[in-house]
């Protein structure tokens, strides 16, 4: 016989403590179900095996230690299904839907795959994620399909066997209500959600919108009375709604369908639409203005899609933009220069003056890969080159100087040469008419033209008095009479004649 034996890992518990495994005493099998003595899912444990033969025993085998939740598989899921007016209705139920005690806890977490095929030789097999409550649609009427169900944990990566396979034939559909909602769709632009749907119905036909929250599909109770009104959709003529007043959170999943009614009070209910918020709702083009600056950059205010009220475009979409600008003058597309930013003010330096710029500006979201339209274009003329008045102004200035600096010597050594020339031929004082000569006789001077007219000739006369009048010293007188001659303008010794004269003069008065 075969025997088990077990220990539980408890460190309050010494180590050496096995236990019988019940069940798995002197079997034959090479297997045994020891379900019974599993009780914590979590905890570790030891097991090990030996044989025994009459009196022969063998050596204990080496341990296994397993967690049950580690090595555990999911089972397969329970189904239902229901063939009705050309769908089929499927109801899934969780594995461990029976028992007391689970090792799958959160029900909630399971995900559920369905493959389905015609009953037939080649038959094509369909793989799509269903909710606890379903229905199964696009299929050909009055054919028989096999399906099986498996179910997934996400949060542990774990995949769960399949159930076994069910076959059901599908039945013919209704005729088409005339009146019916058709081509139900959804425009939604910076957060705010329209509805919108076709009537071919000529008569009168009156609509009801209504809407279920996602995560009441991923019950598995029947949501189908829980669906709710749109405030301000109901009773409707119009074949559109704006729905956004239910998008009460942007990580949220919503459904919607139309009710239609006719004059008879018949209703028909059009196909569901699925509701991302983040992921349905497109970017709309931010708005932009342009201004120069003083420190002649191009300044580029972006104004984020949504306007004041698009805080969660900002938020939640973690925009950046992208800005087109170019030269309005040039025709090639190469010219075209983009630039990325996070923020919503932009600035562009590498600009030529007195030049017609324009700009357009997209707002795009790496996160959720959406891209918005780009905005309308905006052109703003550069001011002029303010260097180059500069760079002629200084030039100027610099070559004033130099000129200045150059013409000063060069006028001052002309002034000089002007000075002296002038000195040599055209002396500002003529000399004293008795340097000159005396009488009608002219001194001929070296320095002046003969032909000008002499000048008044005068004579300085100086009178000597002393106390002794007896003693004259004429000739003292004459010396100093000289010296006098002598303090004057060209003064010449050689004219003895003035001085004889003065002297003749001098005696006379003293006499």
């Amino acid at each position: 016989g075969i025997f088990f034996f077990y220990r539980f890992e408890d460190f309050q518990i010494d180590g050496t403590e096995w236990k019988e495994l019940p069940g798995c005493q002197d079997v034959t099998l090479k297997e045994c179900d020891f379900s019974s003595a599993i009780t914590e899912y979590y905890d570790e444990y030891h097991f090990r095996v030996r044989t025994e033969r009459r009196e022969e025993v063998s050596p204990w085998s080496s341990i296994f230690e397993m967690t049950p939740y580690d090595i555990a598989q999911i089972g397969p899921p329970g189904i239902e299904l229901q063939s009705i007016n050309g769908v089929i209705k499927i109801k899934v139920s969780p594995p461990e839907a029976n028992r007391v005690q689970k090792m799958w806890i959160d029900d909630l977490s399971f995900k559920y795959n369905l493959v389905i095929w015609e009953n037939s030789s080649n038959a094509k097999f369909r793989n799509q994620s269903i909710f606890p409550t379903d229905i199964i649609d696009d299929l050909a009427p009055d054919t028989t399909y096999c399906l099986k169900v498996q179910a997934t944990y996400p949060l542990e990566s774990k995949e769960g066997l399949f159930s076994p396979i069910h076959c059901v034939k599908t039945t013919r559909k209704a005729v088409n209500v005339l009146f019916c909602a058709t081509n139900v769709s959804i425009l939604a632009l910076n957060m705010k959600f329209h509805l919108h749907w076709n009537n071919r119905y000529k008569q009168h036909v009156s609509y009801n919108v209504q809407y279920l929250s996602g995560y009441l599909k991923k019950l598995y109770d029947d949501y189908s009375v829980k669906w709710l009104n749109v405030p301000g959709c109901e009773n409707i003529t119009d074949t559109q709604c704006n729905f956004s007043s239910i998008i009460t959170t942007v990580s949220g999943t919503f459904y919607l369908r139309v009710q239609a009614m006719d004059e008879y009070n018949k209703s028909c209910l059009s196909n569901e639409v699925k509701v991302v918020p983040l992921v349905t709702n497109e970017i709309g083009p931010p708005g932009i203005k342009l201004d120069i600056g003083d420190d002649v950059l191009l300044h580029i205010q972006i104004y984020p899609p949504g306007g004041s009220e698009g805080e969660v475009m900002r938020d939640h979409y973690d925009l950046s933009y992208r800005i087109l600008y170019w030269d309005n003058s040039s025709n090639n597309e190469e010219e075209i220069k983009i630039k990325e930013i996070k923020q919503t003010i932009g600035t562009i330096s590498d600009l030529t003056p007195s030049t017609l710029y324009c700009v357009k500006v997209q707002a795009f979201s790496i996160a959720y890969n959406k891209s918005s339209g780009f905005s309308q274009e905006e052109c703003i003329e550069t001011p002029g080159d303010k260097i180059l008045p500069l760079i002629i102004l200084a030039t100027f200035v610099i070559a004033l100087v130099a000129v200045l600096l150059v013409a000063a010597p060069l006028v001052f050594v002309l002034y000089q040469a002007y000075n002296k020339i002038k000195y040599v031929f055209f002396p500002s004082c003529q000399p004293p008419l008795n340097i000159e000569g005396f009488g009608e006789q002219l001194f001929n001077s070296p320095y002046r033209s003969t032909t000008e007219e002499p000048i008044e000739n005068c004579s300085i006369i100086e009178t000597i008095i002393t106390e002794d009048l007896n003693q004259i010293d004429f000739k003292d007188t004459k010396y100093s009479k000289q010296s006098s001659r002598d303090s004057g303008n060209y003064s010449n010794d050689d004219d003895t004649s003035g001085s004889k004269a003065s002297e003749a003069t001098l005696e006379k008065e003293i006499i």
